[in-house]
């Protein structure tokens, strides 16, 4: 592998460039060492699609182990002191000592993700379901993961719901979209000052006639009504081909209701790949739209508390380095970002040049970032290029002789 990217000199001959053009480099690398990126436990254990799970050598058979994979993460990048819980998935007896092994691997808890789409009670909806009696369970699980992100010091509950129909006149939609206004309202008045409900969309899927929270207004409208601790989650997977994500995100900004995002990569619907293997140029753009509120002094301190996580499925790839590559991707789409120039880009609009306006971004998105990214890690004690060093490392064929080849679940069920 070609070392020049991720070695000081490179960094050197690059901030000299962008230092002449009047870029603020120190800025840039400012930037990427404060972002943080959280980690799905179930990322790290035996994932796939709705077809097959093809089991992987060394892939985590329980937290422990989770956690021992997210540390690696965090040790290769720098960025990923947090890591998602998803319950029950991720259930044990004691939730403080398992606060204090998080600790002792060098990891915080990240958001706690109740599940609302894997009971057999949930078949016709779990929130909205007809009956009370499953509404209520569905309630008592929620407040559940309420009272252990309390106790293990979250301040996020992430919220996904497979609710729907699967043919018309199934069910009445506006009752079901009452059934989960009271059941949120509910759930909401149990969260302690400080903490967020973050509602999550998806456009289809497991139901195929309507979901109930199928696209970010409905999402949006629910948060509005609960009150300021209530935001949006935007899932990069989650919309139909051609929607127009960065311009959601601006608009959720701006209304002060984005809480946070699962990145992941689409190309037709919830894939959940590699982030940004399938169009780094959205991913690069959405990342500007933060950007631009995080320099807009109005916006700042909302834009500053946005949630950047990952929510992906590796159902082929080495589970770790595939985490690995994900963060990674972030990071230099962060920094192509913050390399588009401001000031170049605000004249062209403002004067209606479309393609000078168009260039100042496709140029930032040309430069190859790496040695920015890598001098950022490196100023984190995190390694240069943190793929490179998990193959040298030879961490996958360690833990594999250790773990063996499981065959359980890793959790995520598509």
């Amino acid at each position: 592998m070609d070392r020049e990217p991720y070695e000081p000199i490179a960094f050197e001959r690059l901030a000299d460039q962008l230092g002449r053009g009047g870029l603020d480099v120190a800025r840039v690398v400012a930037e990427l060492q404060a972002l943080r990126i959280e980690t799905p436990s179930w990322g790290y254990g035996n994932t796939g699609t709705r077809f097959h799970v093809f089991p992987s050598p060394g892939a985590a058979r329980n937290i422990q182990e989770k956690l021992e994979d997210a540390a690696k993460v965090h040790q290769l990048t720098g960025a990923c002191p947090r890591v998602a819980l998803h319950i029950p998935w991720d259930r044990v007896d004691d939730w403080a000592r398992l606060g204090r092994e998080m600790e002792d691997v060098g990891l915080r808890v990240g958001a706690i993700n109740p599940n609302l789409f894997q009971d057999d009670a949930y078949k016709l909806g779990s929130l909205t379901h007809p009956d009370i009696g499953v509404r209520r369970q569905a309630l008592g699980h929620v407040t559940e993961c309420i009272t252990i992100a309390q106790t293990l010091g979250s301040d996020v509950v992430s919220l996904w719901l497979a609710d729907g129909t699967n043919y018309a006149g199934q069910d009445d939609i506006r009752s079901r979209k009452h059934r989960l206004e009271d059941a949120l309202a509910d759930a909401y008045s149990r969260l302690p000052r400080g903490m967020r409900l973050l509602i999550e969309y998806k456009c289809f899927e497991p139901a195929f006639y309507h979901t109930d929270v199928a696209d970010w207004g409905t999402a949006y409208a629910l948060a509005t009504k609960l009150g300021p601790q209530a935001e949006v989650l935007v899932d990069t997977g989650h919309h139909l081909p051609g929607a127009n994500i960065e311009q959601i995100v601006a608009f959720l900004l701006d209304e002060r209701r984005l809480g946070g995002f699962h990145f992941n990569a689409r190309r037709y619907a919830d894939d959940d790949l590699i982030v940004g293997s399938a169009n780094p140029f959205e991913l690069c753009c959405i990342l500007l739209e933060v950007r631009h509120a995080i320099e807009a002094p109005d916006v700042e301190g909302h834009a500053r508390r946005v949630a950047y996580m990952i929510d992906q499925s590796h159902n082929i790839e080495p589970k770790v380095e595939a985490m690995v590559q994900s963060v990674v991707n972030v990071q230099d789409a962060y920094a192509r970002a913050w390399l588009v120039d401001r000031q170049r880009l605000a004249a062209a609009q403002g004067t209606g040049d479309v393609l000078g306006a168009h260039r100042a971004l496709t140029d930032a998105f040309a430069v190859d970032v790496r040695p920015l990214t890598a001098e950022a890690r490196r100023r984190m004690g995190a390694e240069p290029d943190p793929v490179g060093a998990l193959r040298r490392s030879g961490y996958a064929a360690e833990v594999a002789r250790r773990r063996g080849m499981s065959v359980q679940d890793g959790g995520y069920p598509r």
